[in-house]
């Protein structure tokens, strides 16, 4: 099998091959683009020119209607790259009155902090003396409402913590009762069973009082 050999991409130097492979690529090029416009429902043109500066073109559609349309999209698109002189103006307009604005705030902050207070009539002085007392009785109050929270979460934990620890007594007084009780429950036992084996070695006081009567009388009994 043979390989197609790949034409490397240069001029051809050949005037006689460059004519008969431009002629070859011209067909393909309008075949390619007949089929794109076909397929993707496009409208194409293309337009060539030899090297002895002879015309070849293809259009989908009307030449000349392609050619305009083109010039009115580049048209539209410099208007949406170059913003309007009024639109312009506009934005200049609103830029100039945020960087004053940002300047005046700037100052009014310094002078809060008691910076470049130069100029100032005794009324502006007072007015910035009042709002900064509203200021500072504004952060006092936050303050104190701040505080009394912390306060208050403090308490319920305290509340909290002495409930656990009355819990943990109530168990720690369960747990003793109940060693108490096991302690006098075997010491109970032991004083039982002691009285039993006393009183089965003693006998019962009547047969001790019978032995005797009979010794005093005279009769015969083993057990006195």
């Amino acid at each position: 099998m043979m390989v197609k050999e790949k034409v490397p991409i240069k001029k051809i130097d050949n005037a006689t091959a460059r004519r008969v492979t431009f002629s070859k690529r011209r067909r393909g090029l309008f075949k390619k683009a007949e089929e794109l416009s076909v397929l993707c429902d496009a409208d194409v043109a293309v337009i060539l020119f030899s090297s002895n500066d002879k015309l070849f073109h293809y259009s989908s559609s009307s030449m000349d209607e392609v050619l305009e349309r083109r010039s009115l999209h580049s048209k539209n698109l410099e208007k949406l790259n170059q913003p309007s002189l009024e639109l312009q103006l506009v934005e200049d307009t609103n830029y100039a009155n945020l960087s004053k604005e940002v300047a005046e705030r700037t100052l009014h902050l310094r002078r809060l902090r008691g910076e470049e207070l130069q100029g100032l009539s005794i009324e502006e002085l007072h007015q910035l003396e009042k709002s900064l007392e509203a200021g500072l009785s504004r952060v006092v109050a936050k303050k104190g409402e701040v505080i009394m929270n912390e306060i208050y979460h403090l308490q319920e934990k305290e509340v909290n913590l002495m409930g656990e620890n009355d819990k943990l007594r109530q168990e720690l007084l369960k747990i003793s009762n109940a060693r108490k009780q096991i302690i006098c429950d075997s010491g109970d036992d032991r004083e039982s069973s002691e009285s039993t084996d006393i009183c089965n070695s003693a006998g019962t006081p009547q047969d001790y009082e019978s032995s005797c009567t009979s010794l005093k009388l005279g009769l015969p009994n083993s057990g006195c």
